[in-house]
């Protein structure tokens, strides 16, 4: 990842679209949004004024840096703060990774774990970040890991699904849509529909980069 910016991941299409017809059919209320609908703003009302939404799937880049991975002028690799250092990239945000942002945007299109620790998800029951590298964070003594799972969960979150590395776009859409099969279809446990979800994974995927 530099300064040259993030591609488009063209395999989160077919999974949101999935996963919001399968929302619906279980009778879910969804709002969806995507492309230039995505902003950092749109998702910073979550909780605002009214109740935070039960399920919230994000379908994007994320990122994480450590403290010793600073060797170019990028400001999210510069921060002392590790919340600062992680994130997620919403609309927008490509345009301000590579230094050319767009003064008349209110959000510059990054979302950081500190700007989310400070929203108020309460009612989330459920987040899904469907992206690279959202488990990563700095580790902090006997205070955990400060990233994006410490932040969904300073706002309130009770259950999070991220991961650990950089993820494949196909397979992961793959395991995406199957989990909600498996949790909504089939009646199970968020934990059971994981586990599930892992093990069809494996006998479709060998290779654990793609499932674990």
């Amino acid at each position: 990842i530099n300064s040259e910016g993030w591609t488009f991941l063209e395999w989160t299409i077919d999974e949101t679209d999935d996963i919001s017809n399968r929302l619906i059919e279980n009778g879910y209320q969804v709002n969806y949004l995507k492309a230039d609908q995505a902003s950092e703003q749109s998702f910073k009302q979550l909780g605002h004024s009214s109740a935070s939404p039960a399920i919230i799937h994000l379908a994007t880049h994320g990122f994480f840096f450590p403290d010793s991975d600073k060797e170019n002028n990028l400001v999210f690799k510069q921060a002392h703060n590790p919340m600062l250092r992680s994130g997620l990239i919403m609309a927008g945000g490509n345009t301000t990774w590579q230094g050319n942002r767009d003064e008349q945007l209110n959000e510059d299109g990054i979302l950081t774990a500190y700007e989310i620790s400070l929203m108020n998800l309460s009612e989330t029951e459920l987040v899904v970040l469907s992206a690279c590298d959202t488990g990563l964070g700095d580790i902090k003594g006997h205070e955990g890991v400060y990233g994006l799972q410490r932040a969904f969960k300073k706002a309130g979150v009770k259950n999070i699904i991220m991961s650990l590395w950089q993820i494949p776009d196909r397979e992961s859409a793959t395991f995406m849509i199957q989990f909600y099969k498996n949790w909504l279809d089939k009646g199970m446990s968020i934990k059971e529909a994981f586990n599930k979800t892992q093990l069809e994974m494996q006998e479709r995927f060998y290779d654990p980069y793609q499932w674990a």
